[in-house]
């Protein structure tokens, strides 16, 4: 099996990176123009512009896209700008060089976000079939997922993962709250009702593996633990897993001090959002409990 993979440095392309090399899969890094020393395992794009070395991607069975501009942070109208080309600009430029190949792959997985749902009814269940919210994520994740339609237009399988919080303590979200957890300052935000769709990194790449094996998995795949929690019980967990408590929340009108939209977009929002066509694929769950979870991460048992 030949795979290419962007954004092969950051947390989750690393992890893939990694599984795939250990099953003996040839794997072809897709880098920046900028990055120094590339080597020969390594075919060279500029996102969300170009060049792309088109032809160092012929002949691979599966390209997997992770690469792309974080949305955490402060939401400034240059911020927005760069997340917005880095996503979109940088799919679109893949799918299209993709679509031209000679040899194309079979696969083209394309990570998405459940940020497409928006705000939902806590109680309400959320499935691939159901549309987009209203709001800048919904409408960039969407956009971000119509940017890989050049290559399902060419006859390429297209999956885009919809992932929810992917939790590992070597980056991202956890890796971020975890120092102020273990001060004692871990808080819900608002009400803390709305729920926060979570997914260790080890079932993001079993997934991913698993998404490679099932031909019959297309377009999107909500890509989230099946045990949703809300926010305010994502605190708890996270405070109990370092034996520190969680006993205040932060005001919504407080949260949403900072500019751009983003505390009501991510912080005060969320999904119950459920894997449907991963679990009727029979992808088995490594984690579904978040408290089992987090304890395995910090004992170094996961991710």
């Amino acid at each position: 099996m030949r795979v290419a993979i962007t954004g092969s440095s950051g947390l989750i392309g690393s992890a893939v990176r990694e599984s795939f090399a250990g099953r003996g899969w040839s794997v072809t890094r897709v880098v920046r123009s900028a990055a120094a020393g590339v080597a020969s395992d390594a075919v060279v794009w500029h996102p969300p512009t170009g060049p792309i070395d088109g032809a160092g991607l012929e002949g691979h069975d599966v390209v997997v896209h992770t690469a792309g501009a974080s949305v955490a942070g402060m939401w400034t109208a240059d911020r927005k700008r760069r997340i917005e080309r880095s996503r979109v600009q940088g799919t679109q430029l893949l799918a299209t060089t993709l679509a031209g190949l000679d040899r194309k792959p079979a696969l083209f997985i394309s990570l998405s976000g459940m940020h497409y749902y928006g705000q939902r009814d806590p109680d309400e269940p959320i499935t691939e079939e159901a549309g987009p919210g209203t709001g800048f994520l919904p409408e960039l994740v969407g956009r971000w997922e119509t940017a890989a339609v050049p290559a399902a237009e060419a006859g390429i399988r297209v999956v885009n993962p919809r992932l929810g919080n992917v939790l590992s303590p070597k980056g991202g979200l956890l890796a971020t709250i975890l120092p102020i957890f273990k001060l004692g300052l871990g808080s819900w935000f608002g009400d803390g009702r709305q729920i926060w769709p979570w997914i260790a990194l080890d079932d993001v790449v079993g997934a991913i593996e698993h998404i490679v094996g099932h031909s019959e998995l297309r377009g999107p795949v909500n890509t989230v633990a099946p045990q949703a929690v809300s926010n305010r019980e994502f605190t708890r967990a996270v405070a109990g897993a370092v034996n520190r408590p969680a006993l205040f929340g932060i005001p919504a009108f407080a949260a949403r001090l900072a500019p751009g939209g983003m505390a009501d977009e991510i912080l005060l929002s969320g999904a119950r959002v459920v894997p449907r066509k991963l679990l009727d694929s029979g992808y088995a769950f490594r984690f579904t409990d978040l408290r089992t979870a987090l304890r395995a991460m910090l004992r170094g048992q996961g991710r």
